[in-house]
Formats: structure tokens, C-alpha cells, sequence
């Protein structure tokens, strides 16, 4: 696969910048679960506030929440 056929997730995001999930990117059940009940789900607007090492806060609805580069890495923009 070539790198532009790759579908960008939340580490490529830059800050500030409103996307939307294309897609959860993971076989890890629980993992889509989890990213499910934050709200993030095909459709949904998402927004990188603030990146420091492997963690990223994220603004999804009216929550902001802390990830790690594992969830960033799942979701699809």
C-alpha cells in the first residue's frame, strides 16, 4: 500500500484543526468500545486541542478527553 493510500488518523490531525471520523481502525473490541462511548464513531466531528509526547486531548461533543498514540493512532480522519 502506498502512503497515500493510507487513511490519516488523529497523529497526522493538526492542532486546532476540526475533522471528521472516517472510521475505528482497530480488531481490539474493547478498544472500539471504548473509543464509542467518548463519542467517537464515523461521522463525528473531532478536534486535536493539544499534543505532548504519546498523549493527545481531544475535543469530541462537548467533552475533552486525554488519549494515548494507540487510541490516536485508531481513529481515522
Amino acid at each position: 500500500m502506498k502512503w497515500e493510500e493510507r487513511p490519516l488518523n488523529l497523529t497526522h490531525a493538526q492542532l486546532g484543526q476540526e475533522y471528521t471520523i472516517t472510521g475505528i481502525v482497530t480488531d481490539d473490541d474493547e478498544l472500539d468500545s471504548f473509543l464509542f462511548t467518548l463519542g467517537c464513531y464515523s461521522g463525528q466531528s473531532v478536534t486535536v486541542v493539544s499534543q505532548l509526547r504519546d498523549n493527545y486531548v481531544i475535543s469530541v461533543k462537548d467533552g475533552r478527553y486525554s488519549i494515548n498514540r494507540d487510541l490516536a493512532e485508531a481513529i481515522s480522519i
